[in-house]
């Protein structure tokens, strides 16, 4: 059986690197940014559109699925892909970060997690062969160990207890998954702490997995001490396994992490902020409910090149959130990930000519390169 994954660097520039990943359906371009379609689908977006904005590989999260439809009505219609209509690669995330979001909701041991549905309130089980399983069924061509997501701030004691629970989690998910066609990423647990950090990532070594994830940030902390870590941290994961940082995050975000070695991210930003009417662009960020774009006939952003920017003007945008329209949701979330993806492309052709550093710099100096030019976050 030939491996479920394949993965090439082809530049470096400092740590960042600049890379291909081949799965069974198809490649896609490192760094890469993978938009994420929850329930199987990017809300308010067809595949065909999410595709024309250079989109290669789309998230969609276990939890959800297992709730509804259930995995076993994906598989009966074909597997993720064919049910949600996506022809290039899927990572389907572990569930971990959602149930561990429902606090209020949850009994936790070491065997998994007992969870009320936020649904019907059905008790639900969920431990790292369920969710294996899960995955296994929704049939994703990158899939994630079940891991425990502690939220940040938390002492160094809970922190220590969930790396404890995340590699033995991850062997069982391992011991689980088996010889399934799909690639299983090992997840590094251990909040701003980088010494239980290195020690989750010695451990899941040990276990071996093809790819490799940092969770556990962007749950809380400062941006700045996200940063930190990922600058004195990314580096030590295998320099030859393509490493994801998980649900990850403004612009700003994604530049740093890029320069510190990291190759996939999500994160619902752009689309979550674009049905609120918030846009990323070349110059800034752009609120389209303010009442400043009422006359304009300017596009969102003359640089880019997508169906929104193309062909409506921000007053007409405007209008469309003023009168609840969900077509300005539509068109402000894939002008997002059309800036999105265009700054993943930017990057890579940086790193290929050797100046992502003097790119990095100018970009920092830019007007999206201060952390306030990425607000409003609403996590996902």
């Amino acid at each position: 059986m030939s491996a479920p994954l394949s993965f090439n660097i082809l530049a470096r520039d400092g740590k960042a690197r600049r890379g291909a990943i081949t799965t069974a359906h198809g490649r896609f371009d490192t760094p890469a940014f993978m938009p994420v379609g929850t329930a199987g689908a990017l809300k308010s977006l067809t595949p065909e559109q999410v595709a024309s904005t250079g989109t290669q590989i789309v998230l969609a999260n276990t939890y959800h699925l297992l709730l509804r439809p259930g995995p076993s009505i994906v598989a009966g219609l074909g597997g993720l892909h064919r049910f949600m209509q996506w022809n290039g690669a899927i990572l389907t995330d572990s569930g971990g970060f959602q149930v561990f979001s429902l606090a209020d909701l949850r009994r936790m041991d070491d065997d998994g997690v007992v969870f009320r549905s936020h649904i019907d309130g059905a008790s639900i089980t969920l431990t790292p062969e369920v969710s294996i399983a899960v995955q296994n069924q929704l049939g994703a061509d990158i899939i994630m160990a079940f891991d425990e997501c502690p939220p940040l701030p938390a002492d160094d004691a809970a922190l220590s207890a969930a790396v404890g629970r995340t590699v033995r989690w991850a062997r069982r998910c391992k011991q689980a998954h088996g010889d399934q066609p799909q690639a299983l990423y090992g997840i590094v647990q251990g909040g701003l702490n980088i010494g239980l950090r290195r020690s989750c990532l010695a451990d899941l070594v040990d276990i071996g997995f093809p790819g490799y994830a940092i969770g556990g940030l962007s749950v809380g902390e400062p941006p700045p001490e996200m940063w930190s870590l990922l600058d004195d941290f990314a580096d030590d994961l295998p320099g030859d396994r393509p490493r994801y940082l998980m649900g990850v995050g403004t612009p700003l975000d994604l530049v740093h992490a890029v320069s510190s070695g990291m190759d996939q991210f999500d994160c619902v930003l752009p689309t979550r902020n674009g049905r609120k009417g918030y846009a990323f662009t070349s110059t800034g960020v752009v609120r389209l409910r303010n009442a400043e774009h009422r006359l304009s006939r300017e596009p969102l952003d003359a640089a880019c090149d997508c169906y929104c920017c193309r062909w409506f003007c921000r007053g007409y945008l405007r209008h469309l959130f003023q009168i609840g329209e969900t077509l300005g949701g539509t068109l402000v979330s894939l002008h997002n990930i059309a800036f999105y993806q265009r700054l993943m492309s930017r990057m890579r052709t940086e790193i290929d000519r050797g100046s992502f550093a003097a790119w990095k710099l100018a970009f920092l100096n830019g007007p999206l390169g201060c952390p306030a030019a990425a607000a409003p976050n609403h996590p996902g």
